[in-house]
């Protein structure tokens, strides 16, 4: 589990921190606007995906979210709080709205010349994994290979600084064993059945081409 140290980097790294905090009517979390149009990750994810994927998945965890906390020790307590120390279906909702925020917010439109990430994040890559193409293909790996429903991460230790590729089922979080989230992929059917059906390998292909590096970088500071 994390000490207090890292529990304060770990709540940096979800940029839109404050924004997904934001109460509305009666304390209740809300959906927050995309950072993007609803079709700007076209051709890798359609806007019809993004419609069904953030605005009626996400929006339902949410909802399940201020259900399920009303009323209880986690009713004014952040994402992050309730996702670190609740259980059971509580957990499962608000882990889910962490790492759906977490996911978003790290895409953008196709960009070629930000295809990669900086210089000293890229030796960081390098030294872990030998080099950006070996990187991609290891995260490729665990998110096609992760059986059932569930996220691949790229993660950093907050001790040793160490990037790590690690694979979790269904809304489980890497925060919750202490390690630090940089990068993610929800590899559950629904991000990706709309556009390639059970093709999980197109899908994960064409996530490199829309990964907002800067995001990842700002997270990656924030951690080390």
């Amino acid at each position: 589990m994390m000490n207090t140290t890292s529990q304060n980097q770990a709540y940096g790294v979800l940029l839109s921190s404050n924004t997904v905090n934001a109460r509305g009517d009666n304390n209740a979390f809300q959906l927050q606007p995309l950072p993007y149009t609803q079709d700007a990750l076209a051709p890798y994810i359609s806007e019809r995906t993004i419609q069904f994927h953030y605005g009626k998945h996400l929006a339902g965890y949410i909802e399940n979210t201020n259900k399920q906390k009303a009323g209880t020790e986690f009713e004014n307590k952040t994402i992050e709080e309730i996702m670190l120390h609740a259980g059971g279906s509580l957990f499962n909702n608000a882990a889910q709205v962490y790492n759906h925020y977490f996911q978003f917010e790290a895409l953008q439109p196709h960009r070629e010349n930000e295809a990669a990430p900086c210089e000293r994040m890229m030796e960081a890559i390098r030294k872990e994994f030998g080099g950006f193409d070996e990187f991609k293909a290891q995260f490729t790996q665990a998110a096609v290979t992760l059986f059932g429903s569930g996220y691949a991460w790229l993660t950093v230790s907050p001790q040793e600084k160490k990037l790590e590729i690690i694979q979790t089922h269904n809304a489980e979080n890497p925060l919750k064993d202490g390690k630090i989230p940089l990068l993610n992929l929800d590899v559950w059917e629904h991000a990706y059945y709309l556009d390639v059906q059970n093709l999980r390998a197109k899908y994960v292909e064409n996530f490199w081409k829309i990964v907002n590096w800067n995001a990842v970088e700002q997270r990656w500071k924030k951690a080390v």
